[in-house]
């Protein structure tokens, strides 16, 4: 229960971090350069923390050279993912694209599960366990979901592009869960593997904003003349967090739970925050139906623990 209390915090975390990276966002004007400054933020982090704990986060040169490149890939999934979230969000609507990623973040993580993909434990793939996510997707469906849904001018078959999209989107992010675990087991570090992701994914994403030539120092000297707490800066330690709890994670539940019981700590998370208009956002009392929601939600994950 520990571990399952642990994963809900941590998804909670990615729902503050959201939050906070919301207020970055419009302060530099880019969602990609607020990205890569909470990356930047979460890499600073990890070393910063490794400095001061007997944890280590160094590996011998022998086991670097003998870990497959295939590990090392955990930040560049992620920060595709991350990417591919923001392009999705125009084009579905804000309910359709976080359906479609936890859909593709579920799928994939009991499918790893199943096999023991990437050296992960290996759960077999049950009844119980199909019962529980259609239940966990469902609430998430009835939580997320608004009176008013909004419809884009697109054609049927260009929706369900996107949507295909958003779900291999979302499996990528669970693939990132499983790689990152793997590694950490592999370097016998799980610190030093969420420092690599993190490293990873601020390199992939500095070079995306260079290539796309949108001026990192201009926005920055913008976001520092408009003197934001200093809270808007530290979004990155959360998600730093997030990523090394699901190395520590993986190990005692496997990719699938440890995807699942994150993925309703950041729904439960991000409710919290509208409802109570948290760091200063909107007021959104929870309705009946997005009560209904979480007890579904609640009610999945308890069959996929206990079953």
């Amino acid at each position: 229960m520990l571990w399952i209390s642990f994963a809900l915090f941590i998804g909670a975390g990615i729902a503050l971090q959201t939050a906070i990276n919301a207020k970055l966002r419009l302060a530099v004007g880019s969602p990609f350069i607020a990205s890569n400054i909470s990356f930047l933020v979460g890499t600073l982090c990890l070393f910063c923390f490794g400095l001061v704990s007997t944890q280590s986060f160094l590996a011998d040169t022998q086991t670097i050279a003998n870990t497959p490149l295939w590990m090392w890939l955990g930040g560049f999934l992620g920060t595709i993912a991350l990417t591919t979230n923001i392009l999705l969000f125009p084009h579905l609507g804000g309910v359709q694209t976080v359906i479609m990623v936890i859909l593709g973040q579920v799928s994939m993580g009991l499918i790893i599960d199943h096999f023991g993909l990437f050296h992960t434990p290996q759960y077999a793939f049950s009844l119980s366990r199909l019962l529980g996510a259609i239940l966990l997707l469902s609430g998430i469906f009835l939580v997320v979901r608004r009176p008013k849904m909004s419809h884009t001018p697109q054609t049927t078959s260009s929706l369900w592009l996107w949507r295909i999209i958003g779900i291999v989107a979302g499996g990528m992010g669970a693939m990132q869960t499983a790689i990152n675990g793997a590694l950490g087991h592999e370097l016998h570090s799980p610190l030093l593997s969420a420092l690599i992701s993190f490293a990873v994914g601020t390199l992939c994403l500095f070079l995306f904003i260079n290539a796309q030539r949108q001026p990192i120092l201009p926005a920055l000297h913008q976001a520092a003349k408009a003197k934001l707490p200093i809270w808007v800066w530290f979004g990155g330690s959360l998600g730093a967090l997030f990523v090394f709890g699901n190395v520590l994670l993986v190990p005692e539940l496997g990719t699938g739970q440890t995807v699942i019981f994150a993925l309703a700590g950041m729904i439960i998370g991000s409710q919290c925050i509208d409802h109570f208009g948290i760091l200063g956002a909107v007021k959104k009392p929870l309705q009946l139906i997005q009560f209904i929601g979480l007890a579904l939600l609640l009610t999945g994950i308890a069959i996929i623990r206990l079953y």
